[in-house]
């Protein structure tokens, strides 16, 4: 019963991932590209023949607004299916083909569609932006959870990017009786998301990928 109520307690889960979720900084430069790292980000629902935007969504309209801001000049979409049953449904595509519903230019749009983990996720993206030798300063957007791992993977692959982290969670506390006191089942999946990415990121460095 503790252990229920301790792990469901926002004001303690918004410590612990505090300690673990990089936090965001000020951008007070331009960058050439942003790279999205997709996973939960989309997914298209055939029967209502429309997308259906999930929990990580906010990497890719983050990107958006950074590039309405000026703050990045391209964004490059890294991500395949993700899915052993329906291979040809790449995530990538299904972001690309949103940008360009909002009227974003497609132009501006790069797009890997190989990755299934966030190693490939770095090693697609370093070959993108070999060919693309005027895209040097990068700005990572992801999950300030998986950003720790994501950022140790590019930097791994020699690329130096900055880092853009999304769905904060580590946001100040708010000194209410709800936040300190009333359990959250919500909270649970925060905390498996951490202990998922902790156990990531040991899995990777015995693999050699960061």
């Amino acid at each position: 019963m503790v252990v229920l109520i301790l792990f469901s307690n926002s004001f303690f889960i918004t410590k612990i991932t505090g300690l673990w979720a990089v936090s965001p900084k000020e951008i007070t430069q331009t960058y050439d590209v942003g790279v999205v790292l997709g996973g939960s980000t989309i997914t298209y629902e055939k029967k209502y023949h429309r997308n259906i935007f999930k929990g990580n969504i906010d990497r890719l309209l983050q990107a958006v607004e950074l590039y309405q801001k000026g703050k990045i000049k391209r964004i490059l979409i890294t991500g395949g299916s993700g899915n052993l049953i329906y291979r040809n449904l790449k995530e990538s595509r299904l972001m690309r083909s949103f940008l360009i519903s909002i009227n974003f230019p497609p132009g501006r749009i790069l797009m890997d569609t190989l990755a299934e983990n966030t190693h490939e996720n770095a090693v697609y993206s370093k070959q993108i932006l070999l060919q693309h030798p005027d895209l040097k300063k990068v700005l990572l957007i992801t999950s300030s959870l998986h950003m720790r791992r994501a950022l140790a993977c590019f930097r791994h692959e020699g690329i130096n990017a900055m880092p853009y982290p999304t769905n904060l969670i580590n946001s100040n506390t708010h000194q209410n009786v709800e936040y300190l006191f009333i359990p959250n089942i919500s909270n649970f999946l925060i905390w498996n998301s951490m202990t998922h990415e902790m156990l990531g990121y040991v899995a990777y460095k015995f693999m050699g990928y960061i």
